[in-house]
């Protein structure tokens, strides 16, 4: 988090995420101008310009919007999402090149202020098919121009996190502007099927993607619910836990050792019947969980000594509901076996 407006250093990472980016971009935008040029000949260079920048910042923005509730329906999104302001910026920046080409050709030319103009040019407000459709876009311009100058982690800190939501939440505004700004303007003259097919999907991919992320939220929602209802106690994420290693508890008094292996996670008894030794500051090796303290080894799944040796320790009963992991703090008899919850599983019982 900045406390200072500074600039960031960009990782490889990013920097390949962004030099695809980029390309796709340039690549979408010359072949915009190339094909329309040669299907429309007589097409100037500025209206194919106007037309080219603003489907892609349309098609960008349905992107980013896309991809919040893709990270939560399969996590392997999370990549776009890390840099999802990168292409925020970009949307603007597109929506600005289109603009200004747009007020150059029609409201540039006369003895009006372009921006004047463009609000008294056309003053059928209350008529829909010759509505003022530039005013639309214009102002899901500024919106847009607000959220990509407050990108900047130096905004969200001292804007306050609820209020930098708040004024980011407004990108569904702009999205419903720039839909009305296309259906009342390029739509009105376009006849090919190609722009009004276009925008219907993009819309749906938006509207659906958003509902099918929040019914599984609220079953995720439900689910912590009724694993709480169950007596079980909230421990972590599973990302918290190293891969085979665990995160120590206190569960009713007792510390619980909970280990991650192999995309599974079992819950032990901290506590190693040889010494009292912090079993949850050890690692698994050859399959069993081994004290830091002298070696001695025991099965996860179990909490038993793996033959010839006796010794056994409690287990504990784990749930999996959306990667957070859950431990029902009453220990099972020494040795009991309980099956591991596995990782990738939305919701995984153990008995």
């Amino acid at each position: 988090m900045s406390v200072q407006y500074g600039a960031i250093g960009w990782n490889r990472q990013k920097k390949v995420y962004d030099a695809v980016f980029v390309a796709l971009l340039a690549l979408y935008l010359a072949l915009f101008v190339g094909i329309g040029a040669w299907l429309n000949p007589t097409a100037t260079a500025e209206t194919l310009l106007i037309r080219a920048l603003g489907t892609g910042a349309f098609l960008l923005l349905t992107i980013v919007l896309c991809i919040g509730p893709l990270t939560r329906l399969d996590r392997r999104f999370l990549p776009l999402l890390y840099n999802r302001r990168h292409l925020g910026v970009t949307t603007f920046l597109l929506g600005l090149a289109h603009g200004g080409f747009a007020l150059f050709q029609f409201h540039a030319l006369g003895n009006v202020n372009p921006l004047a103009s463009l609000f008294i040019s056309n003053p059928r407000y209350g008529s829909v098919a010759d509505f003022p459709f530039q005013v639309l876009g214009l102002f899901a311009l500024i919106i847009l121009f607000l959220m990509a100058a407050t990108s900047h982690d130096f905004w969200l800190r001292n804007l306050s996190a609820p209020m930098w939501k708040r004024l980011h939440m407004l990108v569904y505004v702009a999205y419903t502007l720039l839909i009305a700004h296309v259906v009342l303007g390029a739509l009105q003259s376009e006849t090919s099927p190609v722009l009004a097919g276009t925008l219907i999907v993009g819309a749906t991919a938006v509207v659906s993607l958003h509902l099918a992320a929040g019914f599984r939220e609220k079953r995720v929602d439900l689910a912590k619910d009724q694993v709480v209802n169950e007596g079980f106690v909230e421990v972590c994420k599973v990302d918290g836990i190293s891969e085979k290693c665990a995160t120590i508890v206190s569960l009713s008094g007792e510390r619980v050792a909970v280990f991650r292996y192999d995309d599974k996670v079992s819950a032990i008894s901290n506590v190693c019947q040889h010494q009292n030794g912090p079993l949850g500051e050890g690692r698994i090796i050859d399959g069993c969980v081994t004290c830091p303290w002298h070696g001695y080894q025991y099965q996860p799944e179990s909490g038993a000594a793996p033959a010839p040796f006796k010794e056994k320790i409690p287990t504990f009963c784990v749930k999996i509901v959306d990667r957070t992991v859950f431990v029902h703090p009453r220990p099972n008899a020494p040795g009991t076996y309980v099956e591991p919850a596995r990782v990738e599983g939305e919701e995984v019982h153990t008995r």
